[in-house]
């Protein structure tokens, strides 16, 4: 008999803990994020190896390194204006606290852009911050050839007649140069490795009939142009079928 009770108290014991960790867990407050961009003044073009690290930071002890709530890290970073989405966990931040967020730019590990002011924030409130970074690389650092923009581009295709044209294009949409004849500047969708140059203006100079003719070549031929290839300090433009239709060389 006192076998038989010891078994009873033994196995009833049994679902009282089965039943004590079944018990379910309470979840954890729910995420939050912060969004906003991030951009620079310089007017130059990412490399497409570029990295944007965008970090909020709890800043509140100035002798001690910042401790990072919440970071997103964009590879690649594209071009600016850069938009980034932190989340973190509303669960850390602390009243009187004081928050900051942090964002820097690098290209295969050096870096090239960072926020030099200190960009304060409640994380408890919706905002959509931009922060505004600063070149800080060697000036005489060289820009990629593999970039499209901030350049002067020497037409090959009209060299022989000792009036080449040129061609630059910039970040914000704007294609501008000179033609065998006139200045001219425009418009262009770019994307990667796509371009469309919208109608072009040009100046109203008159050259020898040739010459304006060449001219006409030219402008024309810009209109057809789907694509490009930078390599080696060349800019080749394509249309759309993929053929080359003109060729540059990196000026000055």
């Amino acid at each position: 008999m006192p076998g038989r009770i010891a078994e009873f108290f033994i196995f009833g014991f049994v679902p009282l803990i089965v039943g004590t960790l079944a018990f379910p867990i309470l979840p954890s407050a729910a995420e939050r994020t912060i969004s906003g961009e991030v951009t620079y003044r310089e007017r130059i073009a990412l490399p497409s190896n570029a990295v944007l690290t965008v970090e909020l930071a709890d800043v509140s002890l100035a002798d001690a390194p910042a401790s990072i709530i919440g970071k997103q890290v964009i590879d690649p970073a594209g071009q600016v204006p850069i938009r980034f989405t932190i989340k973190f966990d509303p669960a850390v931040i602390q009243p009187n606290t004081q928050y900051a967020l942090q964002a820097r730019i690098t290209v295969d590990d050096t870096l090239w852009f960072i926020n030099d002011t200190r960009y304060t924030i409640d994380p408890t409130t919706d905002t959509t911050p931009s922060l505004l970074v600063k070149m800080v690389r060697n000036s005489e650092t060289p820009v990629p050839t593999s970039n499209i923009f901030d350049a002067i581009w020497v037409s090959e295709d009209t060299a022989g007649s000792g009036m080449p044209a040129t061609f630059s294009a910039r970040t914000d949409g704007k294609v501008f140069g000179k033609g065998p004849c006139n200045s001219y500047s425009g418009t262009a969708e770019i994307g990667d490795g796509t371009i469309a140059i919208g109608e072009v203006g040009t100046t109203f100079m008159a050259c020898a009939p040739e010459v304006m003719e060449r001219e006409k070549v030219f402008f024309e031929t810009l209109r057809k142009a789907a694509s490009f290839e930078v390599k080696e300090g060349r800019l080749t433009l394509k249309d759309k079928d993929g053929r080359n239709i003109l060729r540059f060389s990196q000026g000055a």
